[in-house]
């Protein structure tokens, strides 16, 4: 999907804004899970998520391509980090558009680095069609959630992992609009590595596990979860796919599973997931027995839970979407 000249500039872009994250095999994990559980640390990054490698490089690039004009993207959070984070660091103003209902504390990091917020839509879908309108109305360059500059960003978390690691029997990856599944099938296939690489999606936010089953694109009524990074109704294509001809199997979670896994992670390595960061420690131990005895890497995606959601979890509850 890239080039290794690609890479080398994408990790450039991204070290000069923030070290590597770290990659720890935990032993109370290994214990639990009965396999040897790598635990990619991107809850560790500036933003707080993986996003932000994809933004660092996209902005970089735009800006050094003559790029200047003000951008406008949607997002539930974590995308809507990235940019402003990165656009700032170019001098580029942005404009970002979130759902009616979204993260009360996303919004004001989003707010806090400097990103005009925009609330409007009932869902992530819905308000990915109003920036679009609000790009075409205001004269800005709209920033998809998916492309390939996003993608060779967001690669780097799995060269890190991979790099220190080595060669994982399988790793759990959480989908959203697919970058970083996509990075990370593209990583391993530039390390020539046999590893599988499995998506993560929610139970009731299942777009891609519908299109992997149908091998075509297929739209839901409905993208509910309280994992919001993970709550999208439209698959994008390119995204597909890649993930149709690079990973293994999509894994299907509940919000209850989400949650044992957020506590999971806070019992054996006391971290803070937010619900798509853990939803591939969920879908590992569901498939545990299958996994028992290899070595597995989880993406911790991201550890952005608003403060009563954590609560709620740590109290044994499932917060509503």
């Amino acid at each position: 999907m890239y080039t290794a000249d690609e890479l080398e500039a994408a990790q450039r872009i991204v070290y000069a804004a923030m070290p590597p994250t770290p990659q720890f095999a935990w032993p109370l994990l290994k214990e639990t899970v009965g396999a040897d559980v790598w635990v990619k640390h991107e809850n560790h990054t500036p933003t707080g998520a993986f996003k932000v490698r994809g933004g660092l490089v996209h902005m970089k690039l735009r800006k050094d391509r003559g790029q200047v004009n003000g951008v406008i993207t949607a997002t539930r959070g974590n995308h809507g980090q990235s940019i402003p984070f990165a656009a700032k660091r170019v001098g580029i103003p942005t404009t970002i558009v979130a759902p009616i209902g979204n993260s009360l504390e996303k919004n004001a990091a989003m707010r806090a680095l400097g990103a005009e917020l925009i609330e409007t839509g009932h869902d992530f879908d819905a308000a990915r069609e109003a920036a679009m309108q609000i790009a075409k109305d205001r004269g800005l360059d709209f920033i998809p959630s998916f492309g390939k500059e996003l993608v060779t960003g967001v690669s780097t978390y799995a060269h890190e992992l991979f790099r220190a690691a080595g060669e994982l029997d399988a790793v759990y990856v959480p989908i959203g609009m697919g970058s970083g599944i996509c990075g990370t099938i593209a990583a391993r296939d530039m390390l020539g590595l046999k590893t599988k690489v499995i998506g993560v999606v929610a139970e009731h936010a299942n777009c891609y596990a519908l299109s992997w089953a149908a091998r075509r694109p297929v739209t839901t009524n409905e993208g509910v979860s309280f994992a919001d990074g993970m709550a999208v109704r439209v698959p994008n294509a390119e995204a597909l796919g890649i993930i149709l001809n690079g990973a293994d199997h999509i894994v299907t979670v509940s919000d209850d599973e989400i949650a044992d896994a957020v506590r999971l992670y806070f019992r054996c390595c006391h971290t803070i997931a937010e619900g798509a960061g853990a939803a591939p420690l969920a879908a590992l131990m569901q498939e545990r027995d299958s996994m028992a005895g290899k070595r597995v890497g989880v993406i911790l995606s991201g550890g952005n839970i608003d403060m009563p959601k954590y609560e709620a979890v740590l109290a044994g509850r499932t917060p509503a979407p």
